[in-house]
């Protein structure tokens, strides 16, 4: 089934350990993909009109999810692109370090998908940082409304989806996402606690399961890179 001309296109990047992990079980989340990981996070960036993110990903890390250097923003001009992402963090509750590293750059706008509970004051210090906020659901961020915004209003054809574990289970479950890419990195975190590329909800039953198609694969070094088409209902 093709997508809805009114959803962007949401593709998923993960890097995970050979046990499924996407952090330590301190859920401190540390970049463990090689050199060849990191330039493929940017190439999928150079082709997305947006970057999207959970709140906790952005505390723990200083990231700034832009495009990276010259050469990715060039090719997103040659593109027919913005030379830089629209930058998208998820928060629920709207609880989002206003030091975070994100809002020191602004190159771009940043969008924050937020919801009814969030506090008044906390989005008043995030909209001071130069933050647009979205408010699309009661308790939990309705993304399919959300989507649809981002689509209508800032024109987002291709988005792509930077985690967490949360943030893609959620995704998943209101089956809106198309791709998945994944590097499988030959580390071993274990730990019960230790969050996963789906976290959060999840489903009850196999039957309920998203199923992958997978497109291709290759080996670089010791990691291996998959991309998947997720199976439309």
């Amino acid at each position: 089934m093709k997508r809805a001309k009114s959803m962007p296109f949401t593709f998923i990047n993960v890097a995970m350990t050979a046990d499924g992990k996407i952090a330590p079980a301190n859920r401190q989340f540390v970049p463990f993909g090689s050199k060849r990981d990191h330039e493929l996070l940017l190439e999928l960036r150079a082709t997305a009109d947006a970057v999207m993110s959970g709140a906790r990903t952005v505390d723990a890390f200083p990231v700034n999810m832009g495009p990276g250097g010259k050469k990715y923003r060039d090719l997103r001009v040659k593109r027919g692109l913005a030379e830089n992402n629209l930058r998208i963090i998820v928060s629920g509750s709207g609880s989002i370090d206003p030091e975070a590293e994100i809002f020191k750059h602004h190159f771009s706008p940043i969008i924050i998908l937020t919801t009814e509970r969030a506090p008044q004051r906390e989005l008043s210090t995030l909209r001071s940082l130069g933050a647009e906020i979205k408010i699309c659901g009661a308790q939990e961020v309705d993304f399919n409304e959300a989507f649809r915004w981002l689509r209508k209003e800032w024109k987002v054809k291709r988005l792509l989806s930077e985690g967490g574990g949360e943030v893609n289970d959620a995704l998943f479950r209101a089956n809106l996402v198309d791709e998945v890419y994944v590097t499988l990195c030959p580390f071993l975190f274990g730990g019960r606690n230790a969050p996963t590329l789906a976290d959060g909800q999840g489903v009850a039953k196999l039957a309920e399961a998203t199923k992958l198609k997978r497109k291709r694969m290759k080996r670089v070094g010791d990691e291996l890179y998959m991309v998947y088409e997720v199976a439309k209902n």
